[in-house]
């Protein structure tokens, strides 16, 4: 059941991409989007929630990364002009998905029960979901700030909304994986009594590292007007230190360590 619904989500998600690319069906780019997110979620419940646990593994969680990226996507593109990334994060989408399924590595349980716990995992979704989409907007910003310079690129350019929009985006994103990585933060002080013995050291090092990054770059963004190239590089900084929290602690803790968080 899990594979067929991951395929079959993994299929809407790569024709969704191609019209994004193509620019064309923008209303059936949004209806097929929403049939690949209901099919993906449903999959990663049949994956992952268990006799009132929630078991991620590795795999696991770059798919539920992915589906929270694609859904938040999804609702902002009802709003602001970010479709264009569905060329990237629907793509990303599909292949997290299939991985999950394919190669699942279930190892950490996290109980469902504890409302402590459910809070620190929904706000620590949506803070990655949110900063995953400013990830994506720093880079496509990056394309569009190089293809201004090259001549031949004009229908490519034209595609994009104007630089200044995308750059408010950015900035948009930030300001709310900020607020609710800040909110994650303080809700993991509700259940860790000791970062050591709960083999949460190196992740909570690491996530304040990434809040302090995002945080100096919405700093400088009011104090000294940052932006362009600035701005990408602190994006994309914090958004490597945010993954590495979170994958590369995982990894090490559960792949080699054979532990987990607790």
């Amino acid at each position: 059941m899990t594979s067929t619904l991951a395929g079959f989500a993994a299929f809407a998600y790569a024709v969704c991409a191609l019209w994004h690319w193509r620019r064309a069906g923008a209303g059936g780019a949004a209806a097929l989007a929403a049939a690949a997110l209901v099919l993906h979620g449903g999959a990663l419940l049949s994956a992952t929630v268990h006799g009132g646990q929630l078991s991620l593994g590795v795999t696991e969680a770059m798919s539920v990364f992915a589906w929270q990226a694609a859904l938040l996507l999804w609702v902002l593109g009802r709003f602001q002009p970010v479709q264009v990334l569905g060329i990237a994060i629907y793509p990303l989408a599909a292949v997290a998905a299939l991985w999950a399924a394919l190669w699942p590595t279930p190892v950490s349980a996290i109980p469902l029960s504890d409302w402590k716990i459910q809070l620190h995992v929904v706000l620590s979704l949506f803070s990655a979901g949110f900063l995953t989409l400013a990830a994506a907007q720093a880079v496509t910003l990056a394309i569009q700030d190089r293809l201004l310079h090259d001549s031949a690129a004009g229908g490519l350019v034209d595609a994009l909304p104007p630089l200044q929009t995308m750059e408010h985006l950015l900035f948009l994103m930030i300001g709310l994986g900020f607020f609710m990585l800040s909110l994650s933060l303080l809700s993991g002080l509700l259940f860790v009594d000791d970062l050591l013995a709960q083999h949460l050291a190196h992740k909570t090092v690491l996530s304040v590292g990434a809040w302090g990054l995002f945080g100096g770059l919405l700093w400088g963004r009011w104090r000294w007007g940052w932006r362009g190239r600035t701005a990408i590089r602190w994006a994309l900084a914090g958004y490597a230190v945010l993954i590495l929290a979170y994958f590369g602690s995982k990894v090490i803790l559960e792949q080699i360590l054979s532990r987990h968080w607790s």
